[in-house]
């Protein structure tokens, strides 16, 4: 539970105040799959629609002088916006990182980026954190050497953005060095490693900074670990939600968009299982500034509280791996255990084999295993390969949207792995069910006499 709310805070976006200034930000993105690019900040997300040759212009209210995201479905890359931009992006979504150039005011410094970026695509991650302390520390020294020398070779216009990436650069490192022990252990496979004493220790860093916040990547990244080992250190084994002990740590912080954000990550905790959901979503509405999310959370929680036990199920009809595809309806007068998953996450695979003992515990019972992935369209092939490698048994689907997909979204699903009930007449059972290493599902199916 304490890796899946550090994951969650690192998904979190929000915001503060209401719009300061205005900016323009033109171009041209060419060969998008879906016509369509994002600009997306602490305080909102803004889809805009390219014209047929790709072309688009958008004057944008922003909050904050700082960093944003602008991308395509495919890619994405960090964009400053400040006071008076007036910025002409042009791109080829195929070779996007290579080929994207900035004109205009604000170009200098979305040109370093861009430049910056290109140094950061090298980075192999799983490669570089399985590298030995010394190794690690050679080719961190390397990068941060490179990206200085681009930084020092940059003539900039804007002397508040250099002052900032200053830090920024010193915040990138630093976040390296913070993730070290933690991911050398998982990717070199070394169970409880700790790094020697030489190993040069994080700074004691100001992790309550509201300017650094809305600049650097890092930095956020940084505020996010150490909030979450914070409460992780609050955690027992046996808790199953942070919230207990997040939120009054969330009520020390000044800054606005830092609380925003850490209050968003524990959205994730409006789910129907959890027995606190009113009282979590009473206190997120109370303490969150950001209108954008609150519209958002209030929509998750409506349509949580209509996943009851015995109203009808939301359907799906997804592609199975042994052929065809599966309905909800053709399985009717079963039981159905539903499994929501993906590939790449981690919770969800460590499940897989107290899944396949509760799939054999009650092989020949009336009782359907079904799981759906949701894993998008590019990653078909890898399902198909882990489903025959790992000799996964139920019924295996493949959802047609991932997370847009219509039963994720019906069910409220915006973290994994889910588990469902679903009774032999179709209605609902339990919307949140346990994990199959939940001694309390085999309860739950002795109580329903599968």
């Amino acid at each position: 539970m304490k890796n899946t709310f550090y994951l969650l805070l690192l998904l979190a976006f929000s915001s503060f105040a209401a719009p300061k200034e205005t900016v323009v930000v033109s171009g041209k993105i060419t060969n998008t799959t879906d016509s369509k690019i994002i600009i997306r900040g602490e305080s909102f997300q803004k889809d805009i629609m390219l014209k047929p040759d790709g072309s688009f212009s958008e004057t944008l209210a922003i909050d904050y002088n700082g960093t944003y995201m602008i991308g395509t479905a495919e890619n994405r890359i960090s964009l400053y916006l400040a006071k008076g931009t007036k910025l002409n992006i042009t791109a080829d979504n195929k070779d996007f990182y290579k080929s994207i150039q900035f004109t205009g005011k604000g170009s200098v410094e979305n040109q370093y980026i861009a430049r910056k970026t290109g140094v950061s695509m090298t980075i192999n991650q799983e490669e570089m954190y399985r590298l030995d302390e010394a190794a690690f520390l050679a080719k961190l020294k390397d990068i941060k050497s490179a990206t200085q020398a681009i930084y020092d070779a940059t003539k900039f216009e804007d002397s508040n953005f250099k002052t900032k990436e200053a830090r920024n650069i010193n915040y990138f490192e630093q976040l390296y060095l913070l993730n070290y022990p933690s991911y050398h252990a998982h990717y070199a496979k070394i169970e409880n490693f700790k790094p020697s004493d030489s190993f040069p220790k994080v700074e004691n860093l100001n992790l309550d900074d509201e300017n650094d916040y809305l600049f650097s990547n890092p930095y956020k990244q940084i505020v996010s670990s150490k909030f979450s080992e914070l409460v992780g250190n609050k955690m027992s084994p046996t808790d199953e939600y942070a919230s207990q002990y997040a939120l009054p740590e969330i009520r020390k912080v000044k800054s606005p968009s830092i609380r925003n954000t850490l209050l968003q990550s524990l959205s994730y905790e409006i789910m129907p299982g959890n027995p606190n959901t009113n009282d979590l979503y009473n206190n997120l509405m109370t303490l969150s500034t950001n209108a954008l999310f609150k519209d958002e959370l209030t929509a998750k929680y409506n349509k949580i509280k209509g996943l009851i036990s015995g109203k009808p199920s939301p359907t799906f009809d997804y592609e199975n791996h042994k052929g065809g595809k599966t309905s909800l309806e053709s399985l009717k007068g079963k039981y159905v255990y539903i499994d929501v998953w993906a590939t790449w996450c981690g919770p969800c695979r460590q499940e897989i084999p107290s899944l396949q003992k509760v799939e054999a515990q009650y092989e020949g019972k009336n009782i359907a295993f079904v799981s759906i992935s949701i894993d998008a369209q590019k990653d078909h092939e890898k399902w198909k390969k882990m489903v025959e490698d790992k000799q996964l048994g139920g019924m295996q689907l493949f959802a047609d949207k991932d997370w847009n997909s219509a039963f994720v979204k019906s069910y409220a699903i915006d973290s994994i792995p889910r588990f469902i009930i679903i009774g032999p007449d179709g209605n609902i059972i339990n919307a949140d069910a346990p994990r199959p290493s939940d001694p309390k599902l085999i309860d739950v199916f002795t109580n329903l006499k599968i």
